[in-house]
């Protein structure tokens, strides 16, 4: 899978994503301090799956109306360490094949899954 994982997500979560062979443009190696604005364009225009903790991206792409990437995954999960991050997130990626397309919200126990505006 082709992500593009937003610089809040731990490095230990992006090793594990590329073992387990997913091609991952990590923002904090490739252009750190980038607005969310500039992120969003560049999952977009590299056609990636945008992770990321950061939930003013339902707010750029539902209520500024920004063009979305090809999809967004919002981590609202507990961060007890980093490792655990990494094997959680790894897994939930691999749970589903519904990504693109979609402004999807991960919780504890719960994942909402709804249209991107450009998708629809």
């Amino acid at each position: 899978m082709r992500l593009c994982a937003n610089e809040n997500l731990p490095a230990d979560c992006i090793l594990r994503l590329r073992q387990d062979g997913h091609d991952v443009l990590w923002i904090r190696e490739a252009a750190p301090g980038s607005s969310d604005d500039a992120v969003l364009a560049r999952a977009r225009d590299e056609k990636r799956l945008l992770i990321t903790f950061d939930k003013d991206f339902g707010e750029l792409v539902f209520r500024r109306g920004a063009k979305a990437s090809q999809g967004i995954v919002l981590f609202r999960i507990a961060q007890p360490s980093a490792a655990v991050v990494a094997a959680r997130i790894a897994a939930i990626l691999a749970s589903r094949e519904d990504w693109f397309g979609n402004f999807s919200i991960v919780e504890e126990f719960v994942i909402r899954i709804r249209p991107l505006p450009d998708a629809r």
